[in-house]
């Protein structure tokens, strides 16, 4: 029988970057087996689907992000969200985001789950939030930040995920959650 956890034996930091950190890790499997991994270490982030409208209506309007991301080689729609600063609380940063990145902020700020992005080779998990009974107000953006912000319905929100015209997994993921867990959809 193989235990549930895998050991430690080693880490050694290769690169110590202003949001990532990467390790070499040798480690032993759960199964006995030796590996050495490379794993991007992040302090985790918060997202936010926030509602304009009541989330039990109709078809609800929300909030969206279009985002230049160089990654993506261009403009993407995204829920706020960002990373967590040092100890911050999951949903302190999410409220920061939210004002941030949209301008507004929210009476009612509740949590909805946490995961992993991609846990083959990074310990990032994002805490996943929904915002509603906002006011809204001036975005304030970092100088590295180009958006735009966009009311979609949450029926376009569902579509644009089916057409592949959202392509961010945290917010595709967030969207689907709320839709299927929350609203019943």
């Amino acid at each position: 029988m193989t235990s549930e956890k895998g050991k430690l034996v080693s880490t050694r930091r290769v690169y110590d970057g202003r949001i990532i950190k990467v390790d070499e890790d040798a480690v032993e499997l759960p199964n006995g087996a030796m590996a050495n991994l490379e794993m991007i270490r992040h302090p985790g982030a918060s997202a936010v689907v926030p509602f304009l409208s009541d989330p039990a209506s109709e078809d609800p309007q929300l909030l969206l992000i279009r985002q230049y991301r160089h990654a993506a080689d261009g403009f993407i729609y995204e829920v706020p969200a960002g990373k967590l600063d040092g100890d911050e609380e999951p949903i302190v940063c999410a409220r920061r985001e939210l004002l941030e990145e949209t301008g507004c902020t929210s009476s009612r700020v509740e949590h909805l789950f946490t995961f992993y992005t991609t846990p083959g080779f990074t310990d990032e998990r994002i805490h996943a939030f929904i915002a509603t009974d906002l006011t809204r107000g001036e975005q304030q953006l970092q100088r590295d930040e180009v958006m735009t912000l966009e009311t979609v319905s949450m029926s376009r929100a569902l579509e644009m995920i089916r057409t592949g015209e959202i392509v961010d997994a945290k917010t595709a993921l967030s969207i689907l959650f709320v839709a299927g867990f929350r609203l019943g959809r």
